[in-house]
């Protein structure tokens, strides 16, 4: 019974340290972390399929606030359509925390 608890356990080990692994790779540059979110969003082919670009109108106009951030703003050329309002999710803010980069939707503006 107790190589069966030890199994269990290292196999919830393996699993937990897959899950932290896969985290730091999606999230581990600018392009990764935008196409992440994209994903889970529920856009899994714009995810993988939209080139993205620095957003230069935003980069410039929102400056200072993004060096406060610590971020930037990026740009899907091949946006996905939003089912609701059938406005296009183009654009995106990513801020870098440490080593990690985490992206979320900075609107169409």
């Amino acid at each position: 019974m107790n190589t069966r608890k030890n199994w269990l356990m290292k196999k919830e080990f393996v699993f937990i340290i897959a899950l932290v692994t896969i985290f730091l790779l999606v999230n581990s540059n600018p392009s990764m972390a935008v196409r992440t979110h994209v994903f889970f969003m529920g856009y899994p082919k714009a995810a993988l399929t939209s080139g993205i670009v620095e957003d230069d109108y935003h980069n410039k106009v929102d400056k200072d606030k993004f060096v406060d951030m610590n971020a930037k703003a990026y740009t899907l050329t091949e946006p996905p359509i939003e089912k609701a309002t059938q406005g296009e999710l183009r654009n995106f803010l990513v801020r870098k925390y440490g080593f990690l980069y985490l992206a979320e939707y900075y609107g169409n503006t």
